[in-house]
């Protein structure tokens, strides 16, 4: 019998594009220290929880769910430093017959006095903020015995007196994970890729003696697929595109669930970034066409209800798909060649964040070194791409110094 197809992928640093893309997502994701920190923080926030006497023997599973589930997580929208990472404490006992108000105000009894900086009780959870810029989300569940993949009621009540529109949540936050991670399976040469670069970074304080086939078990922080570092800088295209907006915006979860419908092995980085981005323009051209709303549902989770915040109405997601067609056209712009460097900086600036593509700059031209003299560089005729080194860093970073005046190229071709 022969042995299932290891799949490969892309290794994004081969392609200039696909290089400084995956940069970006490396500079927008949870920095290796905290995510190191979070897994040691479920822990302790479980252990405190199960010393409480209200608590105590009543706790089922303690289990992350969201962007922390599936290796996806980024800085929150309008910030650099601040990760909101989502936990699930699966409840049972006592808390089966009590209603949403009366769990959360019980959740934020027994947290009040965490060591951290506030407590906060929300709509749906309690949030921790930690003095690092972390913030961990606790979102009490109970269980729905005799369905799969731990389908669960979280409550849902703002407080702080009962109203009527406190209710039950249907979720299957695990079984979505499972599902994500089914449609988008390792790829080794891009996971291995970006293991290594990632070790490089983190050089001080992970070591980096990871065989290839070890890839997965050998580190705690990994990306693993494509598809899953295109969902990075989608949601990160997101965060910037509605940094000032006052509302809610297009939900992680349903990116990564298209992100799941549209993973597809083997393809590079920018490629796939364009194929998540017209796959929703699509969802929602078809559903406008319509006259209806977008609407997404967990796939193994039919009552769980991805977009039951968002969208409002239809002009919101009219104006989202009309950001994400500014994105692919711009990115199909740069693949054809029409943007010099500075222009290209200035408009990954404009669509990821000043902060970090500017820290993406930065490390690539520390790698890459080399004799580049001048800060206009494009891509050639033959379609590679002529990148910034160390030595035009400045210019890089300030398009109004790179563009003052024509310069000339004299480095060399990646």
């Amino acid at each position: 019998m022969n042995a299932p197809v290891q799949l490969q992928g892309r290794n994004p640093f081969d392609d200039p594009l696909d290089r400084i893309l995956a940069e970006i997502a490396l500079s927008a994701q949870l920095p290796p220290s905290l995510h190191r920190q979070a897994g040691g923080r479920y822990g302790a926030v479980r252990k405190h929880l199960e010393a409480d006497p209200g608590f105590e023997g009543h706790i089922e599973h303690f289990y992350p769910q969201g962007s922390m589930a599936i290796d996806a997580t980024i800085s929150n929208r309008g910030t650099d430093d601040e990760y909101d990472l989502d936990i699930i404490s699966q409840l049972g006992g006592r808390f089966r017959t009590m209603d949403p108000l009366s769990i959360l105000l019980e959740l934020e009894r027994a947290l009040s006095d965490y060591p951290v900086q506030k407590v906060v009780r929300q709509t749906r959870c309690v949030t921790l903020y930690y003095a690092d810029r972390m913030h961990l989300d606790v979102t009490p569940a109970l269980r729905v015995y005799g369905a799969l993949d731990r389908e669960s009621l979280i409550t849902h009540a703002k407080g702080p007196r009962m109203s009527a529109d406190d209710r039950f949540v249907d979720m299957n936050a695990f079984g979505f994970a499972q599902w994500y991670c089914a449609r988008t399976p390792l790829e080794l040469r891009m996971a291995k890729a970006m293991h290594e670069h990632w070790l490089r970074l983190e050089k001080n304080a992970v070591q980096a003696d990871a065989e290839v086939d070890e890839v997965p078990d050998q580190c705690d922080f990994i990306v693993k697929n494509t598809a899953t570092l295109a969902l990075q800088l989608l949601k990160r295209f997101r965060n910037i595109r509605y940094a000032n907006y006052d509302g809610r915006i297009p939900p992680s979860v349903m990116l990564s669930y298209y992100a799941g419908m549209a993973a597809k092995p083997d393809m590079t980085l920018s490629d796939m970034l364009i194929r998540q981005a017209k796959w929703i323009i699509g969802e929602i051209e078809d559903a406008s066409r319509y006259s209806r709303k977008l609407h997404v549902s967990n796939p193994v989770c039919e009552d769980d209800v991805f977009t039951d915040r968002w969208p409002a109405t239809i002009a919101q997601q009219d104006e989202f798909a009309g950001h994400l067609k500014e994105l692919v056209a711009g990115l199909e712009s740069v693949k054809r060649g029409d943007l010099f460097a500075d222009r290209l900086m200035e408009w990954l600036r404009d669509r990821f964040g000043d902060r970090v593509v500017t820290k993406a700059a930065d490390r690539m031209a520390d790698e890459i070194g080399g004799g580049v003299q001048a800060a206009e560089q494009r891509y050639t005729r033959k379609g590679g791409l002529l990148l910034p080194t160390a030595g035009v860093t400045a210019a890089v970073a300030s398009p109004a110094i790179a563009s003052a005046k024509p310069h000339h190229f004299y480095g060399t071709l990646i």
